[in-house]
């Protein structure tokens, strides 16, 4: 037989309080007028019995479920952008909300039925989360729940958290320029000349123009740009190997850490060191980065104040519209160097 559910009736009973007094009590009210005798009973009386709010009744009562919906691409499945739900999580949890999980893997499909699923349970607000930071499609979505797109961008959402791309790249730069690095310096990933035309994400394009905005602040040029469409290892590896035959850069300025990760391989293979033959600066902060050896430099995406902010704002209903850009902090670890 299952236990009797203590209701809110009960603990003002114990309190010696009116089921009203109890509510306000408990729900946080600023101006009950009531003693500080009578908040202290009413909360030991909820402790020694146990008490639970039901939050099905205090939803109908409220319109308010305390629950929000995170949906995701691939975050839950990788291990790419877990910090985006570590933030979400605290903040969720900081804020008295519930956090459902929901994951997509990216299919038209599961989308539909991970925001029906949504919907159906009322919950007060949708986080969308994407892995890699882009414009995304979004199923038609009628109904007036509140949404923040996290890492992405999509028409029918008017709020976004993003990572500051472009403060990022500028970042980037600056610490080979503050090394005293003025030439010789190759950028792994990109070719303006060879790219033209091509499309590239919105967030990607403002890395771009933050490298290439301070590269012309500093007075700097690239020795070499090397166009990699997939910026995974092994094109890190395959670029490097084949430009090292010829030359040898001073400095690399990578556009991911997957890029580094290869390029370290082919720098390690050709018999140079780093930081002392070649210094690296790259992007996003992968967990692996900080196992290389030297340790990767790197501008980090800050996922986990992303994931914070996305709550936040999802539940500051004064915001209807914005576009919130989040600091990319520079990982400073052992692959730069001073230039000679």
């Amino acid at each position: 037989m299952s236990k009797k559910r203590v209701t809110l009736a009960d603990v003002a009973r114990l309190a010696g309080l009116s089921t009203s007094a109890a509510s306000m009590i408990l729900t946080g009210r600023p101006d009950t007028r009531l003693s500080p005798e009578a908040h202290a009973k009413v909360h030991e009386a909820a402790a020694t019995l146990g008490y639970r709010p039901n939050m099905a009744a205090r939803a109908l009562r409220t319109d308010k479920t305390r629950t929000l919906a995170f949906i995701s691409d691939h975050i839950a499945t990788t291990r790419y952008g877990n910090g985006l739900i570590r933030g979400a999580l605290a903040a969720s949890e900081e804020a008295g909300h519930v956090l459902m999980m929901l994951e997509t893997y990216g299919d038209p499909a599961h989308e539909t039925r991970a925001i029906d699923a949504a919907i159906d349970r009322q919950v007060d607000g949708i986080i969308f989360a994407f892995v890699r930071s882009r414009e995304v499609f979004l199923p038609s979505i009628t109904s007036n729940v509140r949404m923040v797109m996290l890492n992405g961008t999509n028409r029918q959402c008017p709020i976004a958290i993003l990572p500051d791309e472009y403060q990022g790249g500028c970042e980037a730069v600056s610490l080979l320029a503050d090394a005293n690095f003025t030439d010789g310096i190759v950028l792994l990933g990109h070719n303006a000349e060879v790219e033209e035309g091509l499309f590239r994400s919105g967030t990607i394009l403002s890395r771009l123009n933050g490298i290439r905005s301070e590269m012309v602040s500093r007075g700097l040029g690239f020795v070499d740009e090397l166009s990699s469409w997939n910026w995974e290892p092994e094109n890190g590896y395959k670029l490097m190997k084949k430009y090292l035959k010829n030359s040898r850069p001073k400095a690399l300025l990578c556009m991911n850490d997957r890029l580094a990760f290869g390029a370290y391989q082919a720098l390690s293979e050709a018999g140079l060191k780093i930081p002392e033959d070649v210094s690296v600066v790259s992007f996003d902060n992968d967990e692996i980065a900080a196992y290389l050896r030297p340790g990767l430099t790197t501008i980090g995406l800050p996922h986990e104040a992303m994931g914070r902010e996305a709550v936040r704002v999802l539940l500051d209903e004064k915001i209807v519209e914005s576009e919130t850009l989040v600091a990319m902090e520079p990982m400073i670890r052992g692959s730069v160097g001073g230039a000679d």
